[in-house]
């Protein structure tokens, strides 16, 4: 400690969190011995969800590859690394970085979509970063608008590599795990191929596509549904992206080998920006619109969203100093740990899952006794004890099983993964709509699986549901949720691989849920850092 302040390594005093990741948390620091201000990467294993030893050891190689990737490459658009801080005193490794002064990519199309002429001059840039990377034999993996800061005049700066691969590194997560952003995922590495360069063509594509489209066509209301949607969901036309729009047909095809090279991908990139006229670099501070929020995105029907957006959104937060590497990065990691279920997490469509019931309907009296008895029978929402029964009984209707990988239920809706009958650790997506007749299967499931592992919901004591929401609302520190769900999961480490039911709040900067034994009872809560 020093001046009141804590020193990392008698060197970085901390003065501001920045932001948390998947792995950790980003602070403004000061080196002393050089008087400049960087950026801390604090790397917590234990945010990152890895309390098993080896998943420990394996997440801090991940570390210090992502270290040595860096310091490999000296580029305008790549983020620079200064020093690494890992010592056996220290219960985690530090990450000394260059601090970019900016915003995220992410931040910036929160107040609407790019032109095309600026989303040529931020495309370039990443490119041009790749490129960098690639030609020293490094894949990054997760390229996407979080992971993209934007300097004072608008230059890119490419972020986050925890979880490239080195071609000439063993890769430690071949074997047991799925690692990036399921929405910018190529489609060939849902089939294995992993470590080819192309694939971070295809995320720079799509990255393009929601800069200029205003929102992502594969978005779906679960990380399963997503993947699914990447592996064969077709991708409408650009509506906004005019000259960009040949580039983004180039990128986004399945095959990888029939993607252009980089240098044409560079090409056409400056022909897009010339043909659209000069570029001015995205904005320090956001204009005086409110944020845009990403519509759903169904697969049959998509629609660009609204030039401006509608009125009344919740006011941002003031512009801050964008961190490198975790600042507002999802990294989504699926680790397979042995006799346990580890299923994608859920990635939650803020604008179809409202919190809280509908407002009841007014009954006048002239309504019909049928009428005003149906309206007591059925729940204005799903998040009740009798909705969730109600979805327990659709769904096994359906399924012709009792017992879940994993069970979702927001106010509207919810779906299940259902084991396939006579297949050992196969899974079917099932869907079901408030009111519907009956739930309907949507497909095979992507959850990643070992074993076998499933939980009846019905063991659960879903009266409690009505104080555990009640608790949230008070606890997780989300006042106003753009999102209220409840999952059931057959396994979770931290609850001794047993059945946990996790009620979520969240908002468009975060959230946190409770954790909750079949039982009824909190076993842990996660509370919003908002």
């Amino acid at each position: 400690m020093t001046s009141g302040r804590m020193v990392v390594d008698g060197r970085f005093e901390l003065r501001e969190r920045l932001g948390s990741g998947g792995m950790g948390t980003v602070w403004r620091a000061l080196d002393l011995a050089l008087e400049r201000e960087v950026a801390l990467k604090e790397v917590r294993f234990d945010d990152a969800g890895a309390p098993d030893p080896a998943l420990a050891r394996q997440l801090r190689e991940r570390v210090m590859r992502e270290a040595r990737a860096l310091a490999r490459v000296d580029h305008p658009n790549v983020v620079t690394i200064h020093h690494i801080v890992d010592s056996p005193e220290l219960p985690h490794p530090w990450l000394v970085m260059e601090l970019v002064r900016g915003r995220s990519l992410q931040d910036r199309l929160a107040d609407g979509p790019l032109t095309p002429a600026e989303g040529a001059a931020v495309g370039r840039g990443v490119l041009g970063a790749l490129r960098a990377v690639h030609a020293a034999g490094i894949c990054h993996r997760d390229v996407k608008p979080a992971n993209v800061l934007l300097r004072a005049d608008g230059t890119p700066v490419l972020t986050d590599f925890g979880i490239a691969v080195l071609e000439d590194a063993s890769r430690v997560t071949a074997t047991g795990g799925l690692v990036g952003s399921p929405e910018y995922i190529a489609p060939e590495r849902l089939h294995g191929l992993e470590g080819d360069p192309a694939s971070d063509l295809w995320s720079l594509g799509l990255l393009l596509y929601v800069a200029v489209e205003g929102g992502n066509p594969l978005r779906r209301t679960t990380a399963a549904a997503t993947l699914a949607a990447v592996m064969t969901a077709e991708l409408p036309p650009p509506h906004r992206a005019g000259p960009l729009a040949p580039v983004l047909r180039a990128l986004l095809v399945r095959d990888p080998a029939a993607r252009p090279a980089a240098d044409q991908v560079d090409r056409m990139l400056a022909e897009a920006a010339a043909t659209s006229g000069p570029a001015t670099p995205p904005p320090m501070t956001p204009p005086m619109t409110p944020p845009m929020t990403p519509p759903p995105f169904p697969a049959a029907a998509w629609s660009p969203p609204p030039a401006t957006a509608p009125g009344g959104a919740r006011p941002r937060r003031g512009p801050r100093v964008a961190a490198v590497a975790a600042a507002g990065a999802a990294v989504f990691v699926v680790a397979l740990v042995a006799a346990a279920v580890i299923v994608l997490p859920r990635v939650v469509d803020a604008s179809r899952n409202a919190a809280g019931p509908p407002a009841p309907t007014a009954s006048g009296g002239g309504a019909s006794a049928t009428a005003r008895a149906r309206e007591a029978a059925e729940p204005a929402t799903l998040l009740t004890p009798a909705g969730i029964r109600e979805v327990i009984e659709k769904v096994s209707a359906a399924s012709g099983s009792t017992q879940f990988a994993e069970l979702t239920v927001f106010p509207d809706r919810a779906d299940a993964d259902a084991p396939v009958r006579g297949r050992r650790a196969a899974f079917d997506n099932y869907t079901y709509e408030k009111g519907a007749d009956a739930a309907v299967r949507s497909g095979p499931s992507v959850a990643i699986t070992t074993g076998d592992a499933k939980v009846d919901p019905a063991k659960f004591d879903w009266d409690a549901l009505p104080a555990l929401l009640r608790r949230a609302e008070r606890t997780l520190k989300v006042p106003k949720p753009t999102s209220v769900y409840v999952i059931v999961r057959a396994a979770w480490t931290f609850n001794g691989d047993a059945p946990t039911v996790f009620v979520y709040r969240s908002d468009d900067y975060g959230g946190g849920y409770l954790a909750v034994n079949l039982k009824g009872r909190v076993i842990k809560t996660i509370a919003s850092d908002a």
